[in-house]
């Protein structure tokens, strides 16, 4: 067998050794709950996209909840992004970004939406203690 034959087995091996280990997490859903924490007798109006998708308009009222799931990208792409409205205030958040989010919840992301940002369901503490702010 030439050196160049090796080299071709060898990458082929790697490739379906890696679409191996990341087989389940590509193909079983992800998906992401968001609460409405903001305060009693607020609603929330969220809107959410992805590049390829839109999820339509959503109201909550204080304490309700919306969930969405999707698949995964293999290249690691996979952004959703919300508008939230509330008391006539517009905020931007990417309630998804699988670069930030897939080592951090796994296939189930839940959020709290508060006035200042969204805070993400830690698994290790079972506590909406990740904080993030909203976009610019």
């Amino acid at each position: 067998m030439s050196s160049c034959s090796i080299n071709w087995l060898l990458l082929l091996s790697l490739i379906i050794y890696s679409v191996s280990s990341t087989s389940s997490a590509l193909f079983s859903k992800t998906h992401v709950l968001i609460y409405n924490d903001i305060g009693t007798g607020t609603q929330l109006a969220i809107h959410c996209k992805s590049n390829d998708d839109d999820l339509g308009p959503h109201v909550l009222a204080y304490r309700q909840s919306y969930e969405f799931s999707f698949h995964l990208d293999f290249f690691l792409r996979t952004l959703f992004f919300c508008n939230m409205q509330w008391n006539g205030m517009v905020y931007r958040f990417d309630i998804y970004n699988q670069k930030r989010d897939d080592d951090r919840c796994g296939n189930r992301c839940e959020w709290n939406v508060h006035g200042d940002g969204a805070c993400m369901l830690n698994p290790q503490t079972s506590k909406f203690d990740i904080r993030y702010g909203w976009n610019t």
